[in-house]
């Protein structure tokens, strides 16, 4: 299916030696943004100035990085390029480029001797298109993994992943970075990429309430699923962050268990304000993309030795 990005664009920058990288949202003019936090553990910038009660600040990109909180470095690339190109929110000086930020930990393959900078967030936004966009080890996508409830000797690689759907003239859709604890379930409820057991079993056939065990425990902060909407809609700043909201909906039925409390999970939310739509219809479409990316993040991942991945 041809992804339908409504007039923003997705770019990515990757490290494939030290598999980290950063992906960004770039968004059309007059864009009102929301964003929602359900993880214990999360890492962001800018989210506060989302909030309902602040002024309205219209939001010129979204960045979802790898590197955890060093990552965040990244979003400064992206500052540049919107400076450079007179992007971002008035005042008497200068504009002021708005990019809300989140991480993810993957640290685990570099030892931190690689994370995302502003060099790269710069070529994220280099790299923009619309369109289709590459998904799987690509971006924020390149060093995640998912089923860390079992151990880590029985993970399986996440990555990158998007989708869209589309009612008239309306359009919705998400990409997602899928770094987390829980297992990700196809369409039938059967596991798709998460902890594996012995003799080619889940290992949740054995333990169905996937319970996080003393033995089993991951490190706080090192697991988290991102989410960033997109729609045409026109939304009040409420709304889309009832959107962002909503979008966890997406999270709960693809990602078993989820909002753990090792899980940094974070949803943003952009309506570019174009279509007229009844918002609960918005906000079932922003669902079910949601919950395609997240499938389509781990369908598309490549093995990366210890971690295997369904792409091969």
């Amino acid at each position: 299916m041809t992804l339908n990005l409504a007039g923003f664009q997705i770019g990515h920058a990757t490290d494939s030696e030290f598999h980290t990288g950063c992906s960004v949202l770039l968004c059309p003019p007059q864009t009102t943004g929301g964003v929602d936090v359900r993880g214990p553990a999360p890492g962001s910038r800018e989210t506060a100035l989302l909030a309902p009660d602040k002024p309205l600040h219209y939001v010129n990109a979204v960045l979802l990085t790898g590197g955890s909180a060093f990552g965040l470095a990244a979003a400064d690339g992206v500052m540049r390029y919107l400076h450079e190109r007179e992007i971002g929110h008035f005042t008497p000086i200068i504009p002021i480029p708005i990019v809300p930020a989140a991480v993810v930990f993957d640290l685990g393959w570099s030892r931190g001797r690689r994370t995302p900078d502003a060099e790269m967030g710069y070529a994220a936004c280099l790299a923009a298109r619309d369109g289709d966009v590459p998904q799987g080890n690509v971006g924020a996508g390149a060093g995640v993994t998912v089923g860390k409830w079992g151990g880590f000797p029985h993970l399986m690689k996440g990555g990158f992943g998007a989708a869209s759907e589309t009612a008239g003239a309306l359009i919705v859709g998400a990409m997602a970075v899928t770094n987390s604890v829980g297992d990700v379930v196809a369409e039938d409820g059967t596991v798709l990429a998460g902890a594996r057991g012995e003799n080619g079993r889940w290992l949740a056939a054995d333990h169905p309430l996937r319970f996080i065990t003393q033995e089993r425990l991951p490190l706080s902060g090192t697991n988290t699923t991102l989410l960033a909407v997109w729609t045409n809609a026109a939304l009040s700043v409420p709304e889309v962050n009832r959107l962002a909201q909503r979008a966890h909906d997406g999270m709960a039925i693809a990602i078993r268990p989820v909002h753990a409390t090792h899980d940094g999970d974070t949803a943003f939310a952009l309506a570019s304000g174009l279509v007229t739509a009844p918002f609960d219809l918005v906000a079932n479409m922003a669902v079910a993309a949601v919950t395609a990316a997240i499938r389509s993040s781990v369908r598309h991942a490549r093995s990366v030795p210890p971690a295997p991945g369904l792409a091969g």
